[in-house]
């Protein structure tokens, strides 16, 4: 919350009490807020100081003793020994000119000073709105005014895109893209926010787009990756059998090489060539063999005769 207070002239009494100091402030407060006028030619405490609103008088304090022209609640103010004016609890009614002199016990000017008082209505929420339109989108920060003299500062923001409207209630953004925005209003008492995610449909993001194009091309390179191993794996076990099928091939010859038999001569005589070309005889069949006739069997011979036996 901003209470800025905006020093036009300035002037402090150092050396002579005789010198007269004018001086002129602005200052901002919110409704309910508590104002502190002070006054700026005062190094400590005054005798004398009188306070305006417009040109009626507030109250007047002279030698520690105040007396106030206006009833006190409805001033709802105090002063304190330095001069400085408090305001209780203000309201936009309070808005104004305030001006205070300040005498020495002699009677003399010491400083005349102003101050102008600006009371204001904290900020509304904004509301954060869009519009899709041909893939565009219209983005609309507004605020509802309660006084039709009431203006504010508004900004709307995207990304590293920013917009601003001085002394407005309405602020429209023109984009093609889409994520968060972002509205800010606010005057010299209140500031408020709103945010607001916006995508339109049919509308893909910048950085959504180089995230699927990169995995597209990852996939491809690791198909193709994949692929080339296979390959070279299956032609590595291509080359191992062939190598074993050689080496294998190369032992059998080597051992019918040891094993060879005399070949025979390249130029055969007429009649070898007809012994060979005589064909072989078919081999005969071969007698079965007759079963043999069984055998007699053995005849059961008598059982011994028992002998009687003898008395002893």
């Amino acid at each position: 919350m901003n209470f800025g207070r905006i020093l036009l002239v300035k002037c402090l009494l150092l050396l002579s009490p005789s010198v007269r100091c004018s001086v002129a402030t602005r200052m901002y407060r919110a409704v309910n807020e508590s104002a502190l006028l002070s006054v700026a030619a005062a190094a400590g405490d005054v005798y004398d100081a009188t306070w305006l609103r417009g040109r009626n008088k507030l109250l007047r304090l002279n030698n520690r003793t105040v007396r106030y022209y206006v009833p006190r609640d409805q001033c709802r103010c105090k002063i304190f020994l330095n001069g400085t004016l408090q305001i209780e609890n203000v309201v936009k009614e309070d808005s104004g000119s305030y001006t205070v002199t300040v005498y020495l016990e002699n009677g003399k000017l010491v400083a005349e000073e102003q101050t102008a008082l600006v009371v204001l209505e904290p900020v509304p929420q904004p509301i954060l709105s869009a519009e899709c339109i041909n893939k565009t989108a219209s983005v609309k920060c507004e605020v509802k005014q309660k006084r039709k003299d009431e203006t504010f500062l508004i900004e709307l923001t995207q990304d590293k895109t920013k917009k601003l409207q001085k002394n407005g209630t309405r602020l429209e953004l023109h984009t093609r893209y889409s994520g968060p925005f972002r509205c800010v209003v606010k005057n010299q008492v209140s500031e408020k926010t709103a945010e607001k995610v916006i995508k339109c449909s049919g509308q893909l993001d910048l950085y959504l787009i180089f995230i699927i194009a990169g995995g597209a091309v990852f996939f491809v390179a690791f198909v193709i990756l994949i692929t080339y191993c296979i390959r070279k794996k299956q032609r590595q076990k291509y080359e191992g059998d062939g190598e074993e099928q050689v080496m294998q091939a190369c032992k059998v010859e080597s051992e019918m090489v040891v094993r060879k038999l005399p070949q025979p001569p390249c130029s055969l005589t007429p009649k070898q060539l007809r012994v060979q070309q005589r064909p072989l005889p078919l081999p005969q069949p071969q007698p079965q063999p007759q079963p043999l006739p069984p055998r007699p069997r053995p005849r059961a011979q008598p059982p011994a005769p028992s002998r009687p036996r003898q008395r002893p």
